[in-house]
C-alpha cells in the first residue's frame, strides 16, 4: 500500500521513521512519499520537503511566515492528489496538519493521526474538528485517550510513548566520555536550551549567568546541528563549558542534573533518571497570548504525565539566574528534593512502559487499512 507522511518538525522525523520500519514489518509492499526529515528518509520515505524549511515558532514568526506556509500546503495538497495514497499519516505539527486532514477528508482520503496535536493544552474545542476530519487518531501520552473520549466522545488508540522506545534503544557511544574528558571532581550539568533560534534568543543569557555564578560545576550544552554555533556564542567565555552537538541522549547518561527549555526534552531527561529543572522565556507578547489560551497547569510533559509538580517549572519573570541556580543546588546534591525528582522519574517511566509506540502503531494501521480493503 501507499502511504504518504507529514513531519514537520525534528522531534516528528525521528518518531516517523521508527513509524515507517514498523509499518514495513506488516506491509512487505508498503511505499511511502512525504514532508519529513533524514530519519524518515533513510527509513524509505521519497522525501519532497524536508522539515528544516518549515520550523516556525511563535505567533509573531507564524504570521510572518503564512505564504511560505501556504505555498508547503498548496504542494502537499497537490501531492496528495496525484499520488492517491491508501492512506496519509499526520504525525504532530497541528496547524499545518490540520488543514491537510480536512482536504483529505474532503476528498475522500483515508487519514490517520499519529502523535496528536495538544489540544488538550489550549483550544480544546479543537478535538471537535480532529474527530469530524480523521478516521483514526493514535495517541502517545495516556491522559489524552481519556481527554478525547470525556470531551467529544472519541475513541482513540493510546498506543505508547516513541520518547520511552527511544530511550530504551539508546546505546551510549563507547568513547564519549573519554572525548569530552570532563573534570571527575565537579558534577556535570545538562544544559538543554532547545532547538529552535527563538528559544535560544531568550533562555541562553539565563543559563548563561548560571555558569557564570556557578564554577563549582562543569556544564555541557546541547547543540544541535540545525542551528549556527554563534546561537551559542554567549557561553563561549567560560571554561567550565563543553559543547556536545546532536548527542542529547550521551550526555544525559552522564549528567548529575540538567537545566531544560520545555519541550519533549523535559521528558527524554526524566526518562534518563536526571533530575531537572524546566526553563521558559519567550518575548513579552508571545507570553501575554500563551498565558491566556493554555488550559492546562503545567508546561513540562513530567508534571503532565504525574498530574502533579514533579519538577519545578520557572517560566518568564520566574525564570532568573538566582531561582534556577537555587533549585540546581538541591537537585546536585544528596538532599530530600533529588530525591523527590528521581521517585517522580521513575513514577512517570512506569507509566509510560506499555510497549512500542512505534510498534503498536504501525501494527494498528496496517490492520485497519486491510480491514477496510476486505
Amino acid at each position: 500500500m501507499k502511504y504518504y507522511i507529514i513531519a514537520g518538525e525534528r522531534s516528528g522525523d525521528l518518531h516517523g521513521g521508527n513509524l515507517i520500519k514498523a509499518i514495513k514489518l506488516h506491509d512487505a509492499d508498503a511505499t511511502f512519499k512525504g514532508f519529513g526529515g533524514d530519519y524518515m528518509q533513510e527509513a524509505g520515505l521519497d522525501l519532497s520537503v524536508h522539515y528544516k524549511d518549515m520550523a516556525f515558532m511563535g505567533f509573531i514568526e507564524f504570521l510572518t511566515n503564512l505564504f511560505t506556509i501556504a505555498n508547503y500546503i498548496k504542494q502537499c495538497k497537490t501531492e496528495i492528489t496525484t499520488w492517491k495514497p491508501d492512506v496519509v499519516i499526520l504525525i504532530d505539527y497541528a496547524g499545518f496538519n490540520r488543514r491537510i486532514g480536512q482536504f483529505c477528508k474532503q476528498h475522500g482520503i483515508t487519514v490517520y493521526y499519529y502523535i496528536s496535536p495538544k489540544v488538550w493544552a489550549w483550544r480544546q474545542g479543537r478535538a471537535w474538528s480532529l474527530k469530524a476530519s480523521i478516521d483514526k487518531m493514535f495517541v502517545i501520552l495516556p491522559f489524552e485517550k481519556a481527554f478525547f473520549k470525556r470531551k467529544v466522545d472519541w475513541d482513540v488508540d493510546y498506543v505508547g510513548n516513541p520518547v520511552l522506545d527511544a530511550v530504551k534503544d539508546f546505546k551510549p557511544s563507547a568513547d564519549f566520555k573519554s572525548k569530552y574528558n570532563w573534570p571527575a571532581d565537579k558534577a556535570l550539568i545538562a544544559l538543554l536550551p532547545g532547538s529552535r533560534a527563538q528559544e535560544l534568543k531568550y533562555i541562553i543569557p539565563v543559563m548563561a549567568e548560571v555558569i557564570r555564578t556557578n564554577p563549582t560545576y562543569h556544564f555541557a550544552v546541547a547543540t544541535v546541528s540545525n542551528l549556527d554555533r554563534k546561537s551559542y556564542k554567549a557561553f563561549e567565555a567560560f571554561t567550565n563549558v563543553t559543547f556536545v552537538e546532536e548527542a542529547t541522549y550521551d550526555l544525559l547518561t552522564y549528567a548529575k542534573a540538567a537545566i531544560v527549555t520545555s519541550g519533549t526534552a523535559t521528558l527524554e531527561t526524566a526518562l534518563f533518571h536526571v533530575p531537572q529543572i524546566v526553563v521558559y522565556k519567550t518575548s513579552a507578547l508571545n507570553y501575554f497570548i500563551g498565558k491566556k489560551v493554555i488550559q492546562v497547569p503545567f508546561i513540562s510533559l513530567v508534571n503532565l504525565i504525574a498530574d502533579r509538580e514533579v519538577v519545578k517549572e520557572m517560566i518568564q519573570e520566574s525564570c532568573t539566574p538566582q531561582t534556577v541556580s537555587m533549585e540546581l543546588t538541591q537537585l546536585v546534591n544528596d538532599t530530600e528534593r533529588r530525591r523527590f525528582v528521581l521517585a517522580g522519574n521513575q513514577e512517570v517511566y512506569q507509566i509510560l512502559d506499555i510497549g512500542s509506540a512505534s510498534s503498536n502503531a504501525g501494527r494498528l494501521m496496517v490492520e485497519y487499512l486491510k480491514a477496510k480493503v476486505n
